[in-house]
């Protein structure tokens, strides 16, 4: 019979336990190392965590602020605005103001520019021949008129106008200022004045009759397409009995009732200035159209000129005297040609009694009318 050794299973028991006692001992270490590692994590996290809190109050600080100082500079912003609004509303006023007296004042000036001459009828002479430039110049007819308006003065009431035949005379007078004329009756002291003349103007007229255009008006309002009515003008014209021919081209305005008729061949817009009127046919009503040449004028070398009379002189200070207007006028020709007195031959003289007289001055030649 064997016996049973109970030492050597005591002695790997307790080798077991130290094992585990090591085992945990070192799972106890690595527990409160990782302890340490939480806390000082915790630690970090709530700094961490009360420097953004800091921060987020500090923006949060600090957006109020930036709120503030936004409404300031809204409110600001929109008194500004509101006093530039007054302000443009005010320079809108004073620009219409500006305006209105500048169109008002422009007005006036414009009208201190106004020429309304009538020119009187003159006959036409032939002078001359030039070739034609080109075939455009061939088939229309041109005219140039070289235009000089005279100057109107206007002689008052016991005054007279004296034009000498010499510059020299004239402004001798002038300088002299004071003059007694021996009447039949008296004296009489007259001043002698410059002539200041108003504004005057020379331009040339040119003015080109088209041989291929004619202008028609009077054309009737009829509801129908423009195209459809520049065919039956077109038409209209070509077949007319007056001397129609191919139209190259027709320009209907509705707004106007007018058309320019172009034709093709030359010579045939002639054929239309016998007759100022013209039939027209149109959805089996007849009418009757005005017709016209085609006129182009425009204005070259306008001048505006205005100065004083060199071989004029004006006299006033005349008081009321017996002598009637004709004895009056010989007797200042008879005084102021008198070398004794300073004078000259006489050009021309005009005295007026009574009432007021328009006297015409032109450039080169002064009349009295």
């Amino acid at each position: 019979m064997k016996g049973t050794d109970h030492s050597g299973t005591h002695t790997d028991a307790t080798d077991n336990l130290k094992e585990e006692l090591e085992k945990l001992k070192e799972r106890l270490v690595k527990a409160e190392k990782q302890k340490d590692e939480l806390l000082l994590s915790k630690l970090s996290a709530d700094r961490e965590r009360d420097e953004a809190q800091d921060e987020l109050g500090k923006l949060m600080d600090l957006e109020v602020e930036q709120y503030k100082e936004n409404l300031v500079i809204k409110e600001n912003q929109e008194r500004h605005l509101n006093t530039v609004k007054q302000q443009n509303i005010e320079l809108q006023r004073e620009i219409q103001k500006l305006q209105d007296d500048l169109a008002a004042k422009g007005s006036e000036v414009s009208q201190d520019f106004w020429i309304k001459r009538d020119i009187p009828k003159k006959k036409m002479k032939f002078t001359g021949m030039e070739n034609a430039g080109n075939e455009e110049t061939f088939l229309n007819t041109c005219c140039l008129y070289h235009i000089a308006a005279k100057i109107p003065f206007s002689l008052q009431q016991r005054q007279a106008l004296l034009t000498f035949e010499e510059e020299d005379v004239a402004q001798k007078l002038i300088r002299r200022g004071k003059h007694t004329v021996s009447l039949d009756n008296g004296k009489i002291d007259l001043t002698a004045m410059p002539v200041t003349l108003e504004t005057g103007v020379k331009f040339e007229l040119h003015v080109t009759i088209s041989g291929e255009e004619i202008n028609v008006s009077d054309i009737p309002d009829i509801q129908i397409p423009d195209e459809w009515i520049r065919d039956k003008l077109e038409l209209n014209f070509y077949k007319s009995k007056q001397g129609g021919g191919e139209v190259k081209n027709v320009s209907y305005d509705r707004r106007s009732h007018t058309a320019t008729i172009t034709f093709l061949r030359p010579g045939v817009a002639d054929n239309f200035m016998r007759c100022t009127t013209h039939p027209f046919c149109i959805n089996e009503k007849r009418f009757m159209l005005s017709v016209s040449p085609s006129i182009e004028k425009h204005l070259e070398k306008f001048q505006i000129f205005s100065g004083i009379s060199k071989r004029t002189l004006l006299l006033s200070g005349t008081h009321e005297v017996e002598e009637d207007e004709e004895s009056m006028q010989d007797m200042i020709e008879i005084h102021f040609q008198k070398p004794s007195n300073d004078g000259g031959e006489i050009e021309s003289i005009k005295y007026v009694a009574t009432g007021t007289k328009l006297a015409y001055f032109e450039e080169d030649t002064e009349t009295v009318a």
